[in-house]
């Protein structure tokens, strides 16, 4: 029986792969990769031709089954476009079903653009609340924000340079004048750190190009003094929801069925899966 490698990409200078990746993409029998054109030049990069298919949100379901019997013939590598596979890329269906069917999982790790843009921020790194992707919807976008800002500690999130304008928007209407520091392009040549509310950022990014992190300083102590009761059963519901409508969003985008959906929320939150389905339901009808 082969292992399956999750491993991690530079997420712009091909120079950060490590010798420990290099070595294991040279050596496994397949490489399963997000786009196969993409992970091509980094395969290029090393000089090596290993066999490859494509393994991503949308046709994962129909692969499967075949990664998983490439790995009962041999070693088979995981990786996405840049980072970590199933950390806001995919993977995870593969890493579960192959761990579940009895094959080795290792993780060879690399770059991260969360650790990187949180280094970059000047912020406490004690602790962060990573979201990943914000919900599409500008009212699940806000639903989010204003949840995760009752954290103490930094927010980190990925967005996608077309949404930027919208997701600094959504920042300075429920987070106020919190400082953020917004990085694009991370390690690569044109790499840059703008640092400012969000109103500032949104004088400054114009048309912005490039893959984007933000990172926003969490809730300051007196903020949290004047903010609402916490023994609020009204205030308690409204945070709950607001986090059910985060998770369920991004799985949504994912195109997780509704009842797969509801079964991993209802297990990783300890709700009853009648309560997180009745979200799922007017998050369709809105």
């Amino acid at each position: 029986m082969g292992t399956l490698y999750i491993v991690g990409t530079p997420i712009g200078n091909l120079g950060d792969l490590t010798p420990r990746a290099a070595r294991v993409l040279g050596e496994v029998s397949l490489v399963a990769a997000e786009d196969t054109r993409v992970s091509r030049r980094l395969l290029n990069h090393l000089g090596i031709r290993p066999r490859t298919t494509s393994f991503h949100q949308h046709n994962w379901r129909a692969k499967l089954d075949g990664v998983l019997a490439e790995l009962a013939q041999g070693d088979v590598a995981l990786v996405t476009d840049a980072g970590m596979p199933g950390v806001s890329d995919p993977g995870a269906e593969l890493v579960a079903a192959a761990a579940q069917a009895g094959f080795k999982v290792e993780v060879v790790p690399g770059p991260s653009a969360v650790t990187a843009a949180l280094a970059l921020s000047g912020f406490p790194g004690d602790g962060f609340l990573f979201l990943g992707f914000l919900p599409r919807r500008k009212k699940d976008r806000q639903a989010a924000l204003r949840q995760a800002g009752l954290s103490a500690a930094p927010l980190v999130l990925f967005e996608a340079p077309h949404r930027l304008r919208a997701t600094l928007t959504d920042l300075d209407a429920t987070l106020g004048g919190r400082p953020m520091a917004v990085c694009r392009e991370l390690t690569k040549l044109h790499e840059e750190v703008f640092r400012g509310t969000a109103a500032e950022a949104l004088e400054y990014f114009g048309s912005p190009r490039g893959e984007v992190v933000v990172v926003v300083q969490g809730r300051p102590a007196e903020e949290a003094q004047v903010g609402a009761d916490p023994d609020s059963d009204a205030n308690d519901e409204a945070e709950v929801d607001a986090g059910l409508r985060l998770s369920l969003a991004q799985l949504r985008q994912d195109g997780v069925r509704a009842k797969d959906a509801v079964a991993r929320v209802a297990s990783s939150s300890g709700l009853a899966k009648n309560r997180v389905y009745r979200v799922w339901v007017e998050m369709g009808r809105e």
